[in-house]
């Protein structure tokens, strides 16, 4: 019995060691470059229909629609990005912009058309609701890497589970993230934010996704408050790529004026 034991705990640390060596090979950061590379910088622009469904922890539901115009300016680089409410009437006419910036924080503004004001959102904003749904500002336009200390905790045939954790914890509301890693697409599939003690406290998760142009593609995600069960989903439809979107229409003109014929 004793030497059946002995093996038993030879065989475990062994398959530990060769874990631990696999992880070690694997570079964390080219991970997330990817990742990020794959669910933020597709094609060289690109346009999106979206909906998000609002549900409360009664379940009363609202309704958002609008549609995203993107630009890169480099891959992993800056970026523009423009978003334009339709639906329902009193988002209407809204508008968010977002100059896209890896070397320094975001700029980021909000056109209320009811005031007809342009108010920018400051980086420690970037953390609250966007337009009322359970995704933040920073969810829509994406989490500059930089700014999270990443381990790779685990490899298994599918996906990635990366750790992340804040440089700057005052600028979040989490302690610290988890992400799940599609090996053959590289979109994160879920996402788990945790509090100091551990408690999973926000959840993300990826519905759907589909190959478009030659792209892997989110078409459905949620965002679940586990405190309250609230949620959000949103859902993409009419995904295009390399539409040839200009730089001009990425200004503050387009806020008040719309480039029409790039909304259809």
């Amino acid at each position: 019995m004793i030497k059946i034991f002995g093996k038993a705990l030879l065989i475990i640390a062994s398959y530990s060691w060769i874990m631990s060596s696999a992880n070690a090979s694997v570079d964390v950061q080219d991970i997330i470059n990817k990742s990020n590379l794959a669910s933020y910088y597709a094609g060289d622009d690109g346009s999106a229909q979206a909906r998000m469904i609002i549900v409360d922890a009664k379940g009363n539901k609202q309704m958002r629609q609008f549609t995203i115009l993107r630009k890169d300016q480099e891959d992993l680089g800056n970026q523009d990005m423009l978003v334009f409410f339709s639906r329902p009437t009193d988002v209407q006419g809204t508008v968010f912009r977002v100059t896209k910036k890896v070397k320094a924080d975001d700029d980021r503004w909000l056109y209320l058309p009811a005031l007809d004001l342009v108010k920018r959102i400051s980086a420690g904003d970037k953390r609250t609701s966007f337009v009322g749904a359970h995704f933040y500002y920073e969810d829509v336009s994406g989490r500059n890497p930089a700014e999270d200390n990443f381990t790779l905790i685990s490899i298994d045939d599918d996906s990635y589970l990366i750790k992340a954790e804040p440089k700057d914890s005052s600028t979040v509301e989490y302690a610290y993230y988890q992400l799940a890693i599609d090996k053959e697409t590289y979109l994160p599939m879920q996402a788990k934010y945790f509090d100091a003690q551990n408690k999973l406290i926000r959840e993300m998760q990826v519905l759907s996704v589909k190959v478009i142009d030659g792209f892997p593609t989110v078409l459905h995600a949620k965002m679940t408050q586990l405190h309250d069960g609230s949620y959000t989903e949103m859902q993409f439809r009419n995904v295009k790529y390399n539409v040839g979107l200009p730089d001009s229409i990425f200004s503050e003109r387009s806020l008040r004026t719309p480039p029409k014929a790039w909304l259809k």
